[in-house]
């Protein structure tokens, strides 16, 4: 069975389609799709919380053991923070649709 092979819309696809539906410049869509990232970045520390779609939090994951893949041999990961997207659950629902 052939696999369908989509792709994902560039930053340049969604401006030119925001600046369509919305009526605004292709220039004011950028500007606005870079001051939301940037606020992203700098609140993610905190948690940020995009409505309707999902919040970007901080998370600390833990020291473990893993293993070499190559060699089989037993490698000790060390703790760190990671940023993590939490979909919510209204784009969930959207995308899966409701149970």
């Amino acid at each position: 069975m052939a696999k369908a092979t989509t792709k994902q819309m560039t930053k340049a696809a969604i401006v030119d389609h925001l600046a369509t539906k919305n009526e605004l410049t292709k220039r004011q869509i950028g500007g606005v799709l870079d001051t939301l990232n940037s606020l992203a970045y700098k609140e993610a520390k905190k948690g940020f919380t995009i409505p309707g779609l999902g919040k970007i939090v901080l998370a600390d994951r833990k020291a473990r053991m893993g293993r070499n893949p190559q060699t089989g041999e037993a490698i000790k990961i060390p703790a760190r923070r990671v940023v993590k997207f939490r979909v919510g659950k209204q784009a969930k629902d959207a995308i899966l649709g409701a149970r």
